[in-house]
């Protein structure tokens, strides 16, 4: 059985779906895995969202562990982590502790679902750890954001949402699941013709993030998010993949570009919803 590390910072409704989404699919036995224990870099207290998430685990009856990395920045007067500068020291400091906290947790494979730390070598050496990125294989790192915006620019006519080993570097890690949808046909193309002839910087001062194919993009993209992380559990829990050093395997097989669970995600969509 496949015993999984869930590492998630809790910040909101996002977290708590993601998470509900791999204990029922555990639960009616659907995932041959179990739940080892949750990590949280905020503790009890600091946000409402974030105790709604630990009450949601409480419910579950699964260990949580929590070390708020805010806290532990100020105890050792580190410096604030800033975008697209060098990680202080203190943060690669907050990961062997980290590490240190789940020495009696067992776990096969981390999963980072909705966790706002870059992770660093302490953490990485430790265990794999499988990242939910919201782009297909060659798509652009980033945020959800970020994504939405880059494909825009570039006038796409597909997207995706893959599972890829995190690594030193941002969303660069070898790609292990992914599947892909198209986000042109049918009414989207209306919302692609409101777009036709515009300078990108001048519809995102005017629209801003209220332009409707900013927000249909996202909502192709957060359908399929939720599905790929549990077909990618259910892969790994029934040993169709496996991770060996940096390696994906599927048998004696290394798997280059990712596993392609598009079928099983599309099949999982297309099913009517029952009450």
């Amino acid at each position: 059985m496949l015993r999984i590390g869930w590492f998630s910072t809790g910040r909101g409704e996002g977290s708590q779906k993601l998470l509900r989404a791999a204990v029922d699919a555990i639960q009616s036995g659907a995932v041959n895995a179990e739940i080892a224990f949750v990590f949280s870099n905020r503790e009890r207290g600091q946000f409402e969202a974030t105790d709604l998430f630990f009450d949601q685990i409480a419910g579950y009856g699964i260990p949580l562990v929590t070390l708020a990395d805010g806290r532990f920045r100020r105890e050792n007067a580190g410096e604030v982590a800033r975008k697209d500068q060098p990680l202080p020291a203190w943060r690669t400091a907050y990961d062997a502790r980290v590490v240190e906290l789940l020495q009696p947790y067992a776990y096969d494979l981390g999963v980072l679902a909705g966790y706002m730390l870059i992770s660093t070598e302490p953490l990485l050496a430790w265990r794999p750890l499988l990242n939910l990125h919201p782009a297909a294989p060659h798509g652009p790192a980033g945020t959800w954001q970020d994504v939405a915006w880059h494909l825009i620019a570039k006038g796409a006519q597909h997207s995706g949402v893959r599972t890829h080993l995190s690594t030193a570097a941002l969303d660069a890690g070898p790609i292990v699941t992914y599947c892909t949808y198209p986000i042109r046909g049918g009414s989207i193309d209306l919302l692609w013709r409101a777009v036709d002839g515009r300078d990108l910087d001048a519809i995102r001062q005017a629209d801003g993030e209220a332009l409707p194919l900013f927000h249909e993009i996202r909502r192709r993209g957060a359908a399929h998010e939720v599905p790929l992380l549990v077909e990618t559990l259910r892969a790994f829990g029934d040993d169709r993949i496996r991770i060996e050093g940096d390696r994906v395997m599927t048998g004696d097989t290394k798997i280059v570009g990712g596993y392609d669970l598009t079928p099983e995600i599309e099949s999982l969509l297309s099913r009517p919803v029952t009450a």
